[in-house]
C-alpha cells in the first residue's frame, strides 16, 4: 500500500487571531535548523518506522507540505526537503504534491521553485474575498492578490487548486459571505475547502470570545446559528455551481478530490515530518491494527530531538476509527465491509447505534449504507462520539 508523506512547516508572516495551530512567526534564522531537522528525519524515516513498530514501504503518491506557510521558507531550503523526501521514497510518476500557500508568497522565484520540486497542486490560503473580514483576522493579502496568483499558477501550469474558506469569521455577514462564495466559483477553482470558525482557547480570537472581550473583533463574530447558515449556504451554492461536497469540509469538481487527504479519512498509511506531525503505518505485531505516532507539538522540542510519542491501535480502536473517520465522507461507511473486516457483531452493535441517531435527523441509512445528514455535519462531533462510547470495549469483533 503506497504512503502519503507529509511535511509541517510551522512558520508564517503573521499569526492569524483564529488560528490554534502550532505555528507562528519566527526569525529566518531558524529556518535552517529546521530544515536540516526534517531533512535528517526523512532519511531515518525507515529506522523510526522499526522502533514504533510499523511497516515501512517506500513507495508513496502523495506529498504535501502544510502549516504554517511553507512557501515563506528560503527557496533552497524547500528544494533540500523535497529532494530528502525523493531520496529515501520511490514516488510515483503521477503522485499529487501539494504545498499551503499564503497569498502574496508566490513570488516569480517561489514559483519556479515549486515547478522544480514537481509540485502540481496549491492550497491558497484565501479565508475570505472580502478584504475588511481578511484583515480583521490578521491576513495580509488582499482579493486582488489572490486573482492575480491563480493567474500566475494557471500560466505556469498549476491548475489543481484549492481554495480556503472559513465560515463565522468578525464582520461576516449574508451578503459578503455570498460575496466570497460568487467569488470563489468564478475563479474556477477545483477545490474548496471550507471551516466553520473555532471558538477554543487555541486562538487568541477564541480566547477572547470565550471572555466576552472585543479584542480582535470578537464581538463582530456572528453567532453559532448564523455560522452554521453560513455553512449550509456554502455547501447548496457550491453543489449547484458543480463543486460537490464529499467531506465535511470539502468540496471539488469530478476527479479533483484530495488524494492525500483522503488517505486520512480511510486509514491509509501516512508518515509526517516536522513540528505537530502525525504518522499512521499498519502494524508490524499481528497482535495490533496499526501505530500512530506523532512529534512535539513546540519547535523548540522538535528541534532538540524530543522522541515521537506513540499509540498503539487495537482492533477496537481500529474500528472505531473505521466508524468515524468514514463518516466524514459524504459516500458514508459500508456495513458490508465492516463486517467483513470487524465481524458481524461488530456490524449489529453499529446499527444498533445508528438507528438511534438515524430517529434524531443525524444519521441516514441506504441499505448496507450509514452516512450523516446535513444536520449530522454540523453536529458530527456529537455523532462520532456516541460511537466510541458504544465501541470503547463493548463490541466484539472477530479476530
Amino acid at each position: 500500500m503506497t504512503l502519503g508523506i507529509y511535511i509541517s512547516v510551522p512558520f508564517c508572516r503573521t499569526k492569524c487571531s483564529y488560528c490554534n495551530f502550532a505555528s507562528d512567526v519566527f526569525s529566518r534564522a531558524v529556518f535552517e535548523r529546521y530544515a536540516e531537522r526534517v531533512c535528517a528525519d526523512l532519511a531515518g524515516a525507515g529506522s523510526l518506522a522499526k522502533v514504533v513498530g510499523g511497516r515501512f514501504e517506500r513507495e508513496m503518491d502523495s506529498i504535501y507540505l502544510g502549516g504554517g506557510t511553507p512557501t515563506v521558507l528560503e527557496p533552497v531550503q524547500l528544494e533540500r526537503m523535497f529532494a530528502a523526501a525523493r531520496t529515501t521514497f520511490s514516488v510515483r510518476e503521477a503522485a499529487e504534491v501539494t504545498v499551503e500557500c499564503a497569498p502574496g508568497t508566490l513570488k516569480p522565484e517561489m514559483l519556479e521553485t515549486l515547478l522544480r520540486c514537481g509540485v502540481n497542486r496549491v492550497s491558497l490560503g484565501v479565508q475570505s474575498f472580502v478584504d475588511g473580514e481578511a484583515a480583521a483576522v490578521g491576513r495580509l493579502h488582499k482579493r486582488a492578490t489572490v486573482l492575480d496568483e491563480i493567474a500566475s499558477l494557471r500560466a505556469a501550469g498549476i491548475t489543481n487548486i484549492n481554495i480556503d474558506l472559513i465560515a463565522g469569521l468578525p464582520h461576516q455577514t449574508t451578503e459578503s459571505w455570498q460575496e466570497s462564495l460568487r467569488e470563489t466559483i468564478a475563479t474556477g477553482a477545483p477545490h474548496v475547502s471550507l471551516y466553520m470558525l473555532e471558538i477554543d482557547e487555541e486562538s487568541r480570537l477564541g480566547r477572547e470570545l470565550i471572555a466576552g472581550g472585543t479584542r480582535y473583533h470578537a464581538h463582530f463574530v456572528p453567532d453559532e446559528d448564523r455560522t452554521a447558515d453560513f455553512y449550509l449556504t456554502a455547501c447548496e451554492t457550491l453543489g449547484a455551481a458543480g463543486v460537490a461536497q464529499y467531506e465535511i469540509s470539502n468540496f471539488a469538481r469530478e476527479g479533483f478530490e484530495s488524494r492525500h487527504n483522503l488517505k486520512y479519512w480511510t486509514r491509509q498509511p501516512y508518515l509526517g515530518f516536522g513540528v505537530d506531525a502525525h504518522s499512521m503505518l499498519l502494524s508490524i505485531d499481528k497482535q495490533a491494527e496499526a501505530v500512530r505516532f506523532a512529534t512535539a507539538d513546540s519547535l523548540e522540542k522538535y528541534v532538540a530531538g524530543a522522541p515521537v510519542e506513540t499509540t498503539i491501535v487495537t482492533r477496537e480502536m481500529a474500528l472505531e476509527e473505521r466508524l468515524f473517520l468514514g463518516l466524514r465522507l459524504n459516500r458514508g461507511v459500508d456495513l458490508r465491509e465492516v463486517a467483513l473486516e470487524f465481524g458481524e457483531a461488530a456490524v449489529r452493535s453499529v446499527r444498533a447505534t445508528a438507528a438511534e441517531m438515524v430517529a434524531e435527523g443525524l444519521l441516514e441509512e441506504a441499505g448496507v449504507i450509514i452516512r450523516l445528514t446535513s444536520r449530522g455535519r454540523l453536529l458530527s462531533n456529537e455523532v462520532f462520539q456516541r460511537f466510541l462510547r458504544s465501541n470503547n470495549g463493548a463490541v466484539n469483533v472477530s479476530v
